[in-house]
């Protein structure tokens, strides 16, 4: 099972994202208004950052309501951990505990084909442990 097959099966396949000159009250109107946790940072095509509801806290804890008014650059986490679409489930899982990171950007060829967060990949990874669960149920039943 790969990130692919995840991202596939995702209802919501549009990737909100933010630029790094926009500010930071314009980036948490985008996570708020889509009910999201995290949006990649472009620079163009090319993923530069992630910014977080994490990295708000920890500006808005320094700085307070100015920190409203900073560029997302300043306060994203730069260089974010990603994933290709062939990375399995369970290493991109490995992954984001280690890490202790809730989103991991997904790069095909440069390029961001998409966000997947922990709660993807845990619901997906119950979906298919409960169809095998539901495969050996129909096997004993026919055997």
């Amino acid at each position: 099972m790969t990130i692919a097959r995840v991202l596939a099966g995702k209802k919501i396949t549009e990737v909100f994202s933010a630029t790094a000159d926009m500010s930071v009250q314009q980036a948490v109107a985008i996570l708020a208004a889509n009910r999201i946790g995290a949006l990649p940072v472009l620079d163009g095509e090319k993923l530069v950052g992630i910014f977080s509801e994490r990295d708000l806290i920890y500006c808005a804890a320094k700085e307070g309501g100015t920190a409203l008014d900073r560029p997302v650059r300043e306060v994203m986490t730069a260089n974010p951990f990603t994933a290709t679409h062939e990375v399995s489930v369970l290493e991109a899982l490995a992954l984001m505990t280690q890490r202790r990171i809730r989103h991991l950007p997904v790069i095909h060829e440069g390029a961001l084909v998409g966000l997947i967060s922990i709660g993807d990949l845990v619901k997906f990874r119950i979906d298919a442990i409960e169809a095998e669960a539901e495969a050996m149920r129909n096997y004993i039943q026919t055997a």
